[in-house]
């Protein structure tokens, strides 16, 4: 609960995107995803003692996206908890108030994907998705440590050629290091953990008793670790593309394949894409191997500039956009006729995605790299290395994790981190089953152990169920009455795909054949159904 009389209204301040990475393209190769763990326990007293007599716990504020006033503040913590009195660092967070305050002890707390990506940043989105739970209860953003505000890891990328730039002949060891260099932290510290510490602080200085937590992507897995370590604080929870504890990140390559081909199932069973592009996958394969062989240079306009400029199209950028782009459904529907083009020597369409894509992450790719090389990389089997070299997007991945995790001074997280969540917490589980990062079954296995639980999958949705469906009113029955119970997934039925764009500037088929008997008629247009697997 925030106590109004704590609220300065007469201050209002912007809130800017200010220190983010900007381009996460260069670097997705190198950095991927998770957070570090931390080996002492935080001691909080000063602090909450110095609250106690602070002037204003919060002040008015505008953020980007929302025209109205929101409230905005932050806390000091010390970056290592070892050292209470050493270097302090700013953990920063935005509430969005109730539109009628009638639980005023409690909020929800919307945890931030990436890892590295902001939760400040991201409000309208959360405003939007949660519009419905906040109608009675404030919702609570906290830029995580190491993102946003609160003492970003940034690593500042040389985006004046980008389009030019060699991507696959980087030097990672040498990037990271030059990308620790630039950082003025012990990035030792800014690990899952130590995170977690400060979102329960934030809490106890905001006075809430309880929260409810919605965590998307690597969100979910801060939201496990808030049910393993301060159970007592939590309602409920919602996890929505889901990492569990017992799974490395590293093993995102495979998802990503398991993307592709429903990429292909899904144009095959629409009548008038497989009319369009017949021959999808092998078209896809024939660019990424002519890639391999050499990067593809042309003259194109600029997206952003409509200047005439080079570009080098690598194998690299080539799946890093197709990756990139079937996160986003509206974006999605768009790579069967981009993908056909590149097959027909005509780059555009590709120089497209790749530019709509190139930074929609918003990812602080110091703390990306303090995640993975502190929780995940460590966990890679000689299996998950075997299989990883059957695919150019996995064994690229990893090569690029190992390398910079080579650089990147991290501690092992212990074992015991990596052991699924035990919980009689009320949770709501979602899965796209278009998902290219996160499957259902890594829902499942999130499941595993969470007695009052239930996984539903929308069979429509990519990454992020509730932004993309009804799963934004199933967060808020769950809120409202607390269990598991009543929840139906039914309404994740509805179709919420785009149609796939047969050309340039339509859904629309372009006539390509004379005899409509050539087109097969009987192919399956279904997506599986929604499974709900329930725990109670």
């Amino acid at each position: 609960m925030i106590n109004r009389k704590f609220v300065n209204t007469a201050l209002a301040q912007p809130v800017s995107r200010s220190g983010l990475c900007q381009s996460a393209t260069l670097t997705s190769r190198w950095l991927a995803v998770a957070i570090v763990i931390l080996f002492a326990n935080y001691s909080y007293a000063d602090t909450q003692e110095a609250n106690e007599i602070a002037p204003a716990k919060t002040t008015a504020c505008y953020l980007d996206g929302l025209d109205e006033q929101l409230q905005c503040g932050k806390m000091s913590v010390p970056e290592n908890p070892k050292q209470p009195d050493g270097k302090q660092i700013d953990i920063h967070f935005a509430i969005l108030p109730a539109i009628k305050n009638t639980y005023p002890d409690e909020a929800l707390l919307a945890i931030a994907g990436g890892p590295g990506q902001s939760a400040i940043e991201n409000a309208a989105s959360f405003n939007r998705m949660l519009s419905k739970v906040r109608q009675q209860r404030d919702i609570l953003l906290i830029d995580q440590r190491g993102t946003g505000q609160s003492n970003i890891l940034s690593c500042d990328d040389d985006t004046t050629a980008i389009l030019s730039m060699n991507d696959d002949d980087m030097d990672i060891i040498a990037m990271t290091e030059k990308c620790l260099a630039q950082i003025d932290a012990d990035v030792t510290q800014y690990g899952s953990n130590s995170a977690l510490k400060d979102f329960e602080a934030v809490r106890q200085f905001l006075g809430y008793q309880k929260l409810h937590l919605y965590g998307i992507s690597y969100g979910s897995r801060m939201a496990q670790l808030y049910m393993r370590h301060y159970p007592e604080a939590l309602l409920t929870v919602t996890l929505d593309g889901v990492v569990p504890m017992q799974q490395s990140v590293v093993a995102i390559g495979s998802s990503i394949e398991r993307g592709l081909n429903v990429l292909w199932r899904d144009c095959k069973s629409t009548p008038a894409c497989q009319q369009q592009f017949p021959d999808l996958a092998d078209e896809y394969n024939k660019v990424d191997q002519l890639l391999a062989s050499a990067p593809i240079n042309q003259q194109v306009r600029d997206p952003q500039t409509n200047q005439l400029s080079d570009f080098l199209l690598t194998r690299g950028k080539f799946s890093g956009a197709i990756r990139m782009a079937m996160y986003m459904a509206n974006i999605r529907a768009l790579l069967p006729h981009a993908i056909h083009q590149a097959a027909q020597g005509n780059y555009q369409s590709i120089l497209g995605i790749y530019a709509l894509t190139i930074d929609s992450t918003g990812i602080a790719m110091g703390m990306h790299a303090s995640v993975v090389c502190g929780e995940d990389i460590h966990r890679i089997s000689e299996q998950m290395r075997k299989d990883a070299k059957e695919s150019y997007i996995s064994s690229s991945m990893l090569d690029g994790l190992e390398k910079t995790c080579q650089a990147w001074p991290m501690p092992t997280v212990d074992d015991s981190f990596s052991e699924p969540i035990h919980s009689d917490i009320p949770t709501l589980l979602l899965s796209g089953e278009l998902d290219p990062a996160t499957p259902p079954n890594w829902g499942a296995l999130a499941q595993e152990k969470l007695t009052q639980s239930k996984h539903l999958i929308a069979p429509y949705a990519t990454h992020g169920v509730a932004g993309q469906s009804c799963g934004n009113d199933l967060v808020a029955q769950l809120v409202d009455q607390g269990s598991v119970k009543d929840l139906d997934g039914a309404c994740l039925q509805k179709d919420v795909r785009r149609s796939f764009y047969l050309n340039a500037n339509t859904v629309e088929a372009l006539p390509v054949t004379d005899n409509p008997a050539d087109i097969e008629t009987n192919l399956d247009t279904t997506a599986p159904a929604n499974i709900a697997t329930e725990k109670e």
